[in-house]
C-alpha cells in the first residue's frame, strides 16, 4: 500500500512547493522568453525578440583578438577577478559614457553580467518586500520580473510621444507619500525606450529629475540603446550627466557589441557603489575576467565607433522598412510609434482587439510579436504589441508586417461580426 507521504508527493507536480520562499511566487516566465521556441522556427518571421544582429561584427578580428588575449594574458584572463570589475575596462567604460555627457570616475563603475544583473543588484540593495518602485507604462518586461522577485509593488505612470509626463509622475509620488508608501526608485529607460521606442524629450528631462529630487526618489536610468540613435547626429544627453548624485546609470555592451559576452555596468554614487560591490560579491564572487578583457581590448584596438556607425545604418534601414510596411499594409485604426533609435516599434490596435488572444493566430500565419500585457504590472496592454526590427533583414520585416496586417484585418472582421 502506498504510504501517506508518497501519496502526498505523488499528488502534486512539485513536492517542494511548500518549502519555497515567499518571493519565489513573484518569479514568472517572461512573455518574450516564452515566445523564443516558436519564434525561432525558420518559417516564422519573428518581430518579437530584441536580438542585435551580431553577424555585422568583424568576426575575424574578434576571433584574432581573443586568441591574442589568451596567448598574452591567459593566466590573468582565466583567473578569478574583482567583483567590481577590471580596472582597465572601467576606465574604458567612462570614455564610452562621455559620449552622452557623463563625467565619471572608474572607481564609481561596477562591472556586471549584463545590465540585467546591475538592475538586480540595485533592487536587492534598495527594495524590501512591499516597497514601491515606480516605472513608465509600459516598461521593460524583465524589469517587472526583477521587481516582482524582490516582492516590490510596481506602480506605473503613463507616457506619451515625449516620454513620461513629469506632472503625472509628481502626482504619483505625492499620492504614494500621502498613503504612507513613498516610492523607493523611479526606473526609466529614457532613450529609445523598450518597449515603446519613445524618448524622453530634452525639455522634460530636467523636469523629471527635479520631480524625483523633490520627492527624494532615486532614479534608475537604464540606457542600453543610447548610442543607437538613427536620426540625430549626436547621442542624447543622459539623465546621469545632469544629476550624478541622484541617478544610478545602467549600461550594457549587449546591444552595441555582443550580448553573448554578458558585460554591462552600473555607475553609482560612491556609497551606493560600495553596496553594489558587496552585493555582487555575494551573488557571483566575480564574473568572467576573460570577457571583460576581451571587451576592453576590442574597444581599445578596434574602430568601434565606425562599427557603431555601421550598426546604426543597418538598423535605420530596418526601422524604415518596418515603418514603411506599417504605412502600406496596416488597416485603419491601427497606430504606432516612430522611434528615433533603438530596436522597437509600439503598436496600438483598434478597440475590441486583444493582442494576447490574437498571438496564436499570428503564429499560425507565421509571424510573431510580443503582446503588450507583458509590459504592464497590472496586466494592461491588451490592445498593444511590441514589434522589433533589429534582427530580420528588411525584406523579411516587410513580409512579417504584411502577414500581421492580414491577421489584424481578419480580427477586425470577427469583431464586426460577433462583437469585441
Amino acid at each position: 500500500m502506498q504510504s501517506d507521504e508518497s501519496a502526498r508527493q505523488g499528488s502534486r507536480i512539485d513536492p517542494w512547493l511548500d518549502h519555497y520562499a515567499a518571493r519565489a511566487s513573484g518569479m514568472v516566465a517572461s512573455e518574450v522568453r516564452a515566445l523564443f521556441a516558436v519564434a525561432s522556427r525558420p518559417e516564422v518571421v519573428s518581430l518579437a525578440g530584441g536580438m542585435p544582429n551580431v553577424s555585422a561584427l568583424p568576426m575575424d578580428a574578434v576571433g584574432a583578438l581573443m586568441a591574442d588575449l589568451l596567448a598574452e594574458r591567459g593566466a590573468v584572463a582565466l583567473q578569478y577577478g574583482s567583483a567590481q570589475g577590471d580596472p582597465g575596462l572601467r576606465e574604458t567604460i567612462c570614455q564610452v559614457m562621455a559620449a552622452e555627457g557623463i563625467d565619471a570616475r572608474p572607481d564609481d563603475v561596477v562591472v556586471t553580467v549584463g545590465s540585467q544583473q546591475a538592475l538586480d543588484l540595485v533592487t536587492r540593495v534598495f527594495v524590501d518586500p512591499g516597497d514601491v518602485v515606480v516605472t513608465e507604462a509600459p516598461t521593460y518586461v524583465t524589469a517587472i520580473g526583477v521587481f516582482a522577485a524582490y516582492q516590490a509593488d510596481v506602480v506605473q505612470v503613463a507616457m506619451d510621444e515625449d516620454g513620461v509626463d513629469p506632472q503625472a509622475l509628481a502626482e504619483t509620488f505625492a499620492r504614494l507619500a500621502r498613503a504612507g508608501r513613498p516610492a523607493k526608485l523611479f526606473y526609466t529607460v529614457p532613450t529609445f525606450q523598450n518597449p515603446a521606442g519613445v524618448t524622453l524629450s530634452e525639455r522634460r528631462r530636467p523636469q523629471v529629475l527635479e520631480v524625483c529630487r523633490s520627492a527624494g526618489v532615486l532614479v534608475l536610468e537604464d540606457n542600453p540603446y543610447g548610442l543607437l540613435h538613427l536620426d540625430s547626429g549626436e547621442p542624447m544627453r543622459a539623465l546621469r550627466a545632469d544629476a550624478p548624485g541622484d541617478v544610478v546609470y545602467l549600461g550594457s555592451f549587449s546591444k552595441t557589441l555582443a550580448p553573448g559576452l554578458r558585460v554591462g555596468w552600473a555607475l553609482a554614487p560612491a556609497a551606493v557603489r560600495d553596496k553594489l560591490v558587496l552585493a555582487a560579491e555575494s551573488a557571483m564572487l566575480s564574473h568572467s575576467v576573460f570577457n571583460q578583457l576581451a571587451v576592453d581590448r576590442y574597444l581599445r584596438t578596434q574602430p568601434w565607433q565606425t562599427q557603431l556607425k555601421d550598426y546604426r545604418e543597418m538598423y535605420r534601414e530596418r526601422r524604415d522598412a518596418m515603418l514603411g510596411a506599417l504605412e502600406q499594409y496596416m488597416p485603419e485604426g491601427v497606430s504606432w510609434t516612430r522611434p528615433g533609435g533603438g530596436f522597437f516599434v509600439w503598436v496600438t490596435l483598434p478597440e475590441g482587439l486583444d493582442s494576447k488572444a490574437m498571438l496564436p493566430r499570428a503564429i499560425q500565419s507565421r509571424v510573431a510579436f510580443v503582446p503588450g500585457t507583458g509590459f504592464y504590472a497590472d496586466g494592461g496592454g491588451r490592445r498593444e504589441m511590441r514589434l522589433s526590427y533589429c534582427f530580420p533583414p528588411p525584406e523579411r520585416i516587410r513580409d512579417g508586417v504584411r502577414r500581421l496586417a492580414d491577421v489584424i484585418t481578419d480580427e477586425l472582421r470577427l469583431r464586426d461580426t460577433f462583437g469585441a
